[in-house]
């Protein structure tokens, strides 16, 4: 199954971690990617520390666990290649209407921010079967 199905058939929490210049590490809950293609992830982004944070730090890892019990799930390691703020840009990706309880302050920006996908894990192990 190409990544692209996965994500778009996959139900589940997601996590993305960033990490400033100095290596200080935030985490965050975010919803699945939007793949443009098998290369190439998307997400939505607030203004607020993780979008900050790569902003002197273009890497990031995400991090999906599967709903339904187990361990399954994914990890990719990315690197931010690119971001939009523009608000036509950002209404074309969601995937549902905005909730008031996740909504930005009044007045701040949504960035798209789209990653190079450098590696992809499972979520239990390192992939290989040596």
């Amino acid at each position: 199954m190409s990544l692209s199905e996965y994500f778009e058939n996959s139900k589940g929490i997601g996590v993305l971690a960033t990490a400033d210049k100095e290596g200080v590490v935030n985490v965050a809950v975010y919803a699945r990617p939007h793949m443009k293609d098998e290369n190439t992830a998307t997400f939505l982004m607030a203004d607020r520390l993780t979008h900050a944070n790569l902003q002197s730090n273009p890497h990031a890892a995400y991090l999906f666990v599967e709903s339904g019990g187990g361990y399954k799930g994914k990890r990719l390691h990315l690197t931010k290649t690119a971001e939009d703020d523009s608000p036509e840009a950002a209404e074309a990706l969601r995937r549902r209407p905005r909730m008031e309880v996740c909504e930005s302050p009044e007045g701040s920006k949504t960035y798209v921010v789209t990653f190079r996908i450098d590696k992809v894990l499972p979520l239990i192990g390192s992939g290989d079967r040596s």
